[in-house]
């Protein structure tokens, strides 16, 4: 049977190269980062070459990255910190933010008391800015915005240099969660006055387990994780040094390729929405996410014209076909309530009908893509 994983916005395949390098440094670099002598040190050196690669590629400086266990960690330790730390009272963010940043925006306002508003949003799921703007100047009390640059499940972008600097204006922090887009795009975070982003090895062909945090200089936060003294006091617990040097093939790999691998890409997403308009003329695309101009190049997501007890029935029979693909974000696999981002977006009657995020790589091809529209049409058959 083939197979065809188009299930990239959850997590995607790794790199042979990203496997070499974490194999060769568990076998020959095993010592531990915080030792002093030369088995620490030559470990010390792997995770602070990947620090220096990765400050490089966002014009920031080494001392403004910390690795952390992912973006879940990363968000939770700006959110968390910025509240105890820097006298955040107030937190503006959006009803379709990854549930990294919603559980916890919700948990600070339940036990600290904190301000929580929601931003407009515009009929296609972008943020409303005049919104934004009019919520920023609407108080003097100390604010955070937590606004993602690119939405997991529609694609929709967020201009990210426009709301930094409005957030500046008004004397607002501003984090976003970065996971969709570290590695799909180019960051200057000179250019951008953003004061948080958080990545995500595995949502560019790294191993799971790893990511970073960028934290501007001199912000005043503190750890969320006590213990040594890692990562300058910021992330207690020793290294993982197999999967930073991971996250760092990865991570060069992506940006070396980046224009490339998104032509590419973005030919397969534009073949795709094609091919799904021709097979099914009543489709719609959640979030415009067929629209390159205010969604990114690797998500699309259907709203199929079947019945709504069908979702199920049509999620079961792409897999059966050996196609991976998700109704909504894999950290809400098993949810009986279907995609909170979609519940905000689209009316009762189409929110009941099935919709279906694909999403992209460059481990993926045409032919793929053919396939996938085949078992569709036959599905539609029956």
């Amino acid at each position: 049977m083939k197979k065809v994983y188009l299930d990239n916005a959850a997590t995607t395949k790794i790199h042979d190269d990203v496997i070499v390098n974490m194999t060769n440094v568990m076998t020959e670099v095993y010592g531990n980062p915080s030792s002093s002598h030369s088995f620490g040190r030559a470990s010390k050196t792997v995770v602070e070459t990947a620090r220096k690669i990765i400050a490089k590629e966002l014009n920031v400086t080494a001392g403004e990255i910390f690795f952390t266990s992912g973006g879940t960690e990363a968000d939770n330790l700006v959110l968390l910190s910025a509240v105890r730390d820097l006298g955040v009272t107030r937190i503006i963010t959006s009803k379709i933010e990854h549930h990294a940043v919603l559980h916890t925006v919700n948990f600070l306002e339940k036990n600290d008391g904190i301000e929580v508003i929601y931003v407009g949003l515009n009929v296609n799921g972008t943020v409303n800015i005049t919104d934004l703007e009019h919520l920023l100047r609407q108080s003097d009390a100390k604010t955070l915005v937590s606004l993602m640059h690119v939405n997991n499940e529609i694609g929709t972008i967020l201009d990210l240099k426009r709301v930094a600097e409005l957030c500046k204006t008004n004397q607002a922090l501003f984090h976003s969660d970065t996971v969709q887009s570290i590695a799909h795009y180019k960051l200057d975070l000179q250019d951008i006055p953003v004061d948080f982003i958080v990545s995500s090895a595995h949502k560019f062909h790294g191993p799971k387990g790893v990511g970073f945090v960028f934290v501007r200089k001199h912000s005043g936060i503190h750890p969320i994780i006590h213990g040594g003294e890692q990562e300058r006091g910021l992330r207690a617990g020793t290294e993982s040094i197999h999967n930073i040097v991971g996250l760092e093939t990865a991570f060069k790999h992506a940006y070396a390729h980046l224009e490339s691998e998104r032509e590419y890409i973005t030919s397969l997403k534009t073949y795709f929405s094609s091919e799904i308009k021709n097979a099914f003329p009543e489709a719609t695309f959640n979030g415009d996410s067929s629209n390159l101009e205010v969604t990114t190049y690797t998500i699309v997501n259907v709203c199929f014209p079947f019945e709504s007890h069908k979702t199920q029935m049509l999620l079961f029979q792409l897999d059966l076909k050996g196609i991976a693909c998700s109704r909504g974000s894999a950290c809400q696999s098993g949810s009986q309530k279907g995609s909170h981002v979609l519940a905000e977006l689209l009316n009762e009657t189409d929110f009941k009908k099935p919709s279906i995020r694909f999403s992209f790589s460059q481990y993926n091809t045409k032919e793929d893509i053919d396939y996938v529209i085949e078992v569709l049409k036959e599905f539609a058959k029956k």
